[in-house]
């Protein structure tokens, strides 16, 4: 489904094409959430909205959308995929907030329309995979402020964040370049760069956390997880950390099992049934 009922905000008029090949949109102007519903006997009234990566650049809809939004309705939840629009000049005014602007549209639309999908209001998380992961924690620390148009007022914080090899800061020493790169511009202002440095944005009331992430990842540095980690744990925000030593960037599809210590810390937070 279309993400904004009508005008998208922050658009400006293009000739750029979206294109979709080998399981990755590149060029979104037009973001949209897909919906997986569990089969009702199933249904724990837990519901995730999708954040795939691919570095601001294209999003990987296939491997980091498709198939983990199957693997949790398979589990009782409900799962949203969000194709979000890739930070850009060409289609919109401010490309900075733009995926943001999306993230946050994502949350308000379940939670508006929770009844119509069987989903309790309370439990609406967030998962990101890379610089998917950037946007969740974007939008999970980033919720008092709403970047769209919200009339009802609606709550804009996940109830829980969950990131998969996350891009966590847009600081040299540990961003990403490409992420960084695409969304703030090769030279952003420091007020910017911090802005979109999440650890920097972490509050006593940041939702809960599970990260993942692979110590020997060449691509995003572990320590964009242990510095988020560091900043969640010394904020008593609860927080649960997987580190495995080896797996690189991407490694969920080389751990067939990784999601299974995930389950456990969503059956043990009462967001999954036993």
């Amino acid at each position: 489904m279309p993400l904004y009922p009508g005008a998208i905000p922050n658009e400006k008029a293009t000739s750029v094409q979206e294109t979709y090949t080998s399981g990755m949109y590149k060029n979104v102007s037009k973001p949209t959430l897909e919906v997986y519903l569990p089969a009702k006997e199933k249904a724990t009234g837990t519901a995730v909205v999708i954040i795939p990566g691919g570095g601001y650049g294209v999003v990987v809809y296939q491997g980091e959308g498709i198939s983990i939004a199957k693997a949790f309705a398979e589990k009782g939840v409900t799962a949203f995929i969000l194709k979000y629009r890739l930070p850009s000049d060409a289609i919109m005014p401010d490309k900075k907030i733009g995926p943001l602007q999306d993230a946050q549209q994502a949350i308000k639309v379940v939670r508006e329309n929770a009844e119509k999908w069987n989903v309790d209001k309370a439990r609406i998380g967030v998962i990101g995979f890379s610089a998917g992961g950037h946007l969740a924690s974007t939008a999970a620390t980033h919720f008092e402020k709403s970047y769209i148009e919200n009339g009802q007022n609606t709550s804009l914080r996940p109830d829980f964040q969950i990131l998969v090899y996350p891009v966590i800061s847009m600081q040299d020493s540990l961003t990403h370049g490409g992420s960084h790169d695409n969304l703030l511009g090769k030279n952003p202002s420091r007020q910017d760069v911090e802005l979109f440095s999440n650890e920097l944005q972490v509050r006593a009331n940041t939702p809960p956390t599970y990260l993942t992430h692979a110590a020997d990842d060449k691509l995003v540095d572990v320590d964009n997880s242990i510095v988020y980690f560091e900043k969640l744990r010394h904020l008593k925000v609860p927080v649960e950390m997987h580190i495995y030593p080896k797996g690189d960037h991407g490694f969920i599809f080389r751990h067939p099992g990784w999601m299974e210590p995930l389950f456990a810390w969503m059956k043990q937070n009462k967001w999954m049934n036993e």
